[in-house]
């Protein structure tokens, strides 16, 4: 019990209530065991709390009604039996042609499967700033800093493009501009 009790205490430092909240809610999505976690209250919530630039008040309505009919006819549907991830079930609607007849709940569904992309490229973006960024580069323009961050959170491309061929692109002709 000591165990469990340290990693739930670390998990509860790890993530603040809003995280925490924000992962629960995306389970109400998951179709494993006959979509046992499904819950229109949760999924509506997250929709309205988490992502209110992408659903309008009246698409929140339809999301209601939509997953109201969903929760009647996908669990039960043979099409939709034995998957077990989210993106299976994204899958499933889009080869099934239900992601039209459901368009807002697979909108909902393709949200919560770019959150952890989203999450791992801001988090790995602030990692670089802190890097880049230091006390000796307090001053630095935006753009010049945006610059910066790009090369370097994008190495393995910019590893690609040698010195010659920079060069090259801006001793072309078009490139310069006459001064009058």
């Amino acid at each position: 019990m000591v165990a469990v009790d340290q990693q739930a205490q670390e998990l509860n430092c790890r993530f603040n209530k809003q995280a925490t909240e924000l992962l629960i809610m995306c389970t109400s999505l998951d179709p494993k065991d006959s979509f046992r976690s499904f819950n229109i209250y949760n999924i509506c919530s997250l929709a309205s709390k988490f992502y209110p630039a992408d659903f309008k008040e009246q698409e929140m309505n339809n999301l209601r009604c939509q997953l109201r009919h969903y929760e009647n006819i996908v669990p039960t549907s043979p099409k939709f039996q034995n998957l077990t991830t989210i993106s299976e079930l994204c899958q499933r609607l889009a080869s099934s042609g239900k992601s039209d007849e459901y368009y807002l709940i697979d909108r909902r569904i393709r949200l919560v499967l770019t959150l952890p992309v989203s999450t791992a490229t801001i988090e790995r973006a602030f990692s670089a700033m802190k890097l880049v960024k230091t006390r000796l580069r307090n001053k630095m323009e935006d753009g010049f800093l945006r610059d910066c961050l790009l090369i370097y959170i994008e190495k393995k491309i910019a590893v690609g493009i040698s010195t010659d061929a920079i060069i090259d692109e801006f001793d072309e002709p078009s490139r310069r501009v006459p001064f009058s």
